[in-house]
């Protein structure tokens, strides 16, 4: 460690924040017990679809059977279920809830009580920043006009725009303090972070969400690889690999809770890591275009990042990276790393990895997915590795580096000097680059533990439903088993203070650990709401009063609600045929030439493109115009464009000629469109 490094550790609980509670479903993961086992094993959870069951979900059978479709995606099991009545949504609203909105919902839920803190009430000085990415179901709900006709075309849009992610939570978990709904495409959830960690240095809130979604869509779905692009072309994602070939789509969400570390501290709060600086850069006009990375500003946002922390990059054990797979990416984040780590340079002692080997490209849920990885690695003092990792791709540079890519899992060792710590950077299309670094829990002390031992404990149960009651008692009850479970004097204060009180009830009165899980297994299994013996306590509880339970104790993290709603699908775009006659020959007019310039004057707010000497560029053209025209090219006049015609300096004429002279290539929209979706 470092003098800096040294003189700033005092600081730390001013200064820093605390990771107090988290949740997540990511692809292969329905709950953070299931992701770790995945990540500790190394498990590619890309699932690779059948045809048949691309077929029978609704894909095309055309592109299913293409040359280029690849039928892998990190797929969300169940993305489609929400518990709609816990959150007093009735069956026409959940219908048109779009699934972010949903999942998002239950795992801000989730999040809190793993914190130890009800998600209803008591949280007034709580914020939330969360951001999500497009959706079918957003796109086709806001243009069916039945759906308006029912509901409203403002109330639509309120159910489904991403802009209401944040609103939603604050609005339905009763929280005051700011809301704001990010976006900055693949660094969206990261940047969320960030910035609840300046409100909460700033005091602006006391406790905040952050994390995000990502659900383009609940059904299978592969994709189409092309040549040069950003998808892999065998479904599997391998960052930093000798094999990179390129991302993966994939849909998860993740959210974390966060106080300040001095709060935390003080109110026996369940800390599993800490974060000790963040930054935000952007790359500006010093790359080579909008949707690639660019070295300078990503190595700007990790020096920031630890100069915040008072702290030196050197000091890392482990980065987890952004990391694409694709050859720009990789090879861009490579040297920004070296360069901001270069106090470690050639010594290979700092691990590097991606989550994205593992889950996929979550896109806007990339960055959360990758911060909740790294908290469970500081947990466990454990490295995980890259799924099915090989090699280190030589053009990386990794021999004189202060990297090696981990491949297998190993154990964190303690460093000589300070804690464990590690850093997490995101990276998104538009360049705006995240790293937060974090630092393991501190060591807790005996402070807040009940003095005596053994002496009977209620543990209070609720929900909404009787099975979802059996089903909380069954989770509890292994929960209690496990090894390094939390004292019954914990649980008995958390699950008091911690829960939102429900109409169906229950109860058990145990002495010890094994004894309470036992009682809560017959629970579990349908015996009596109040197991153990009467009690004052208890027999109050399953009357219905708000009790309060006299004792100390600590929150501890115990499992969360156990949410059972049923399926409440998602709309989907149907093609919808053009009115009126169809052009013949495939859109092709007989003036082709003519109508194509009428089309580039119109994206280009002409008059007319009937001026022989007038160029795009001149026009006003650019590469995101020319993104729509190679669209509107395609779908109107079934011509395929290369995209690259239009970055050449060519009359509106000209140009209309190259376009049906080069009407059969094949550098169009998609490719474009892959990149910005998954780079």
């Amino acid at each position: 460690m470092t003098e800096n490094a040294s003189a700033a550790e005092p600081l730390a609980a001013d200064s820093a924040i605390a990771v107090v509670g988290m949740s997540g479903r990511f692809p292969g993961a329905p709950d953070l017990d299931t992701y770790w086992e995945n990540l500790l094993g190394g498990l590619c959870s890309v699932t690779d679809f059948t045809e048949a069951e691309l077929i029978a979900d609704g894909a095309d059978p055309q592109e299913v059977r293409g040359r280029d479709y690849v039928p892998a995606k990190g797929h969300l099991a169940d993305a489609d279920r929400f518990d709609a009545e816990l959150f007093g949504f009735n069956r026409t609203e959940a219908a048109a809830l779009d699934p972010q909105h949903r999942l998002l919902l239950q795992t801000a839920w989730s999040a809190l009580e793993d914190a130890g803190r009800s998600p209803l009430g008591g949280s007034a000085r709580t914020g939330v920043y969360v951001g999500g990415g497009p959706t079918e179901h957003m796109l086709a709900a806001q243009t069916d006009p039945r759906l308006a006709a029912s509901l409203g075309a403002l109330q639509v849009r309120i159910l489904t725009d991403r802009e209401f992610l944040a609103p939603w939570i604050s609005y339905r978990l009763g929280l005051e303090g700011p809301s704001l709904t990010v976006q900055t495409a693949c660094s969206t959830s990261l940047t969320a972070v960030h910035l609840a960690v300046q409100s909460l240095l700033l005091g602006e809130c006391d406790t905040a969400l952050a994390g995000g979604v990502a659900v383009d869509t609940v059904r299978k779905r592969g994709y189409v690889h092309q040549q040069g692009g950003i998808y892999s072309p065998d479904g599997r994602c391998r960052p930093f690999d000798e094999r990179a070939g390129g991302t993966v789509p994939g849909n998860g969400v993740g959210v974390v809770v966060l106080r300040r570390l001095s709060d935390a501290l003080a109110d026996n709060d369940p800390i599993r890591a800490v974060i000790r600086g963040s930054a935000v850069t952007n790359d500006g006009a010093t790359k080579v275009g909008f949707t690639a990375p660019g070295v300078d500003q990503q190595t700007a946002a990790v020096v920031e990042a630890w100069a915040a922390a008072g702290l030196d990059p050197a000091d890392a054990q482990y980065l987890e990276a952004h990391g694409t797979a694709t050859a720009l990416g990789d090879r861009i984040e490579a040297a920004a790393a070296t360069a901001a780590f270069k106090g470690a340079l050639g010594t290979g002692r700092i691990g590097i990895g991606s989550v994205k080997s593992n889950i996929g490209h979550l896109d806007a849920a990339a960055g959360v997915a990758a911060l909740i990885k790294s908290v469970l690695m500081l947990e466990h003092a454990t490295l995980v590795p890259n799924a099915d990792a090989g090699r280190p791709h030589p053009e990386l540079g990794f021999d004189d580096s202060p990297f090696h890519l981990v491949g297998r899992a190993t154990a964190w060792p303690e460093p000589e000097l300070g804690p464990r710590r590690s850093g997490v950077s995101s990276v998104g299309i538009g360049g705006t680059n995240v790293h937060v670094v974090l630092e393991e829990a501190p060591r807790r002390t005996n402070a807040g533990e009940p003095a005596a031992e053994g002496a009977p404990e209620v543990l209070l149960l609720s929900a909404r439903t009787r099975e979802d009651l059996t089903a909380m008692a069954g989770r509890l009850a292994e929960a209690l088993r496990a090894p390094g479970a939390p004292s019954l004097a914990d649980t008995a204060h958390t699950l008091c203070l911690g829960r939102a009180p429900m109409a169906v009830r229950g109860y058990v009165r145990a002495e010890d650990r094994a004894g309470a899980a036992d009682l809560l297994a017959e629970l579990a299994s349908g015996g009596a709401v109040g197991r153990g013996g009467p009690d004052p306590l208890g027999d109050a509880w399953l009357a219905g009063e708000q009790v309060v339970r006299e004792g100390g104790g600590r929150r501890v993290a115990l499992p969360s609600y156990p949410f059972a709603g049923e399926s409440h699908g998602a709309y989907r775009l149907v093609p919808v045929a053009p009115v009126g006659e169809q052009p013949e020959q495939g859109g092709r007019s007989a003036d082709l030439e003519q109508d194509i310039r009428a089309l580039i004057a119109e994206a280009l707010g002409l008059a007319d493109a009937d001026d022989p000497e007038m160029t795009y560029f001149a026009a006003g053209g650019d590469s995101l115009t020319a993104v729509h025209l190679v669209g509107c090219l395609r779908d109107d006049f079934d011509l395929d464009v290369p995209i690259t015609l239009f970055l050449e300096q060519l009359t509106l004429h000209e140009m209309a000629r190259r376009i049906v002279a080069a009407g059969e290539g094949d550098d169009s929209l998609d490719a474009l469109l892959s990149e910005f979706e998954a780079e």
